[in-house]
């Protein structure tokens, strides 16, 4: 059977290209989540206006990869003690989040948190908040990494996250 989970750590172009390339994970959808607005656009959420996160929604085996991995993983691909900000990428739609869908799920992130805060200097400030709706960003931003790769910022940041899959996996 398999699960879901929302996450958003900076520009979804990024995670998304990371996620795909780790055992385990089935599918990978770029979107936008945690804010006010019904059906953002990217322009929209790129305002700042919506209160809405880039994330993505990742549908996962269980039996191949765990949802404390998929944590993990993610800590490795950002930095959660950054308000608001990854790499370049400023703004409140860029901020370290994780969208839970049932209570295991939020309790799972409370006990990794716990867990990982002695492993950074600074306080994490990834939010952890009930996923109400996830809205599935437009097709141009899907695979985005797969249909440009030589852009610049997919070559900056893009391609050093999805090698650190490869090594994760």
């Amino acid at each position: 059977m398999s699960r879901e989970t929302v996450l958003g750590g900076g520009c979804f172009w990024c995670t998304e290209a990371a996620y795909k390339n780790l055992e385990g994970v089935e599918k990978v959808t770029s979107g936008y989540a945690g804010g006010h607005t019904e059906n953002p656009s990217y322009r929209e959420v790129c305002s700042g206006k919506t209160g809405h996160a880039e994330v993505i929604k990742i549908q996962f085996n269980p039996e191949k990869i765990s949802y404390e991995r998929i944590l993990e993983f993610f800590f490795k691909i950002h930095d959660p003690t950054t308000e608001d900000r990854q790499g370049p990428d400023v703004g409140s739609q860029y901020r370290s989040i994780i969208l839970y869908g049932n209570p295991e799920q939020r309790k799972t992130a409370e006990e990794f948190f716990r867990e990982k805060q002695s492993e950074y200097e600074d306080e994490i400030v990834t939010e952890l908040k009930e996923l109400e709706k996830f809205w599935k960003a437009e097709e141009k931003h899907q695979d985005y990494f797969e249909k440009n790769p030589e852009d610049a910022y997919c070559k900056m940041h893009a391609a050093p996250k999805v090698e650190k899959a490869k090594e994760f996996s």
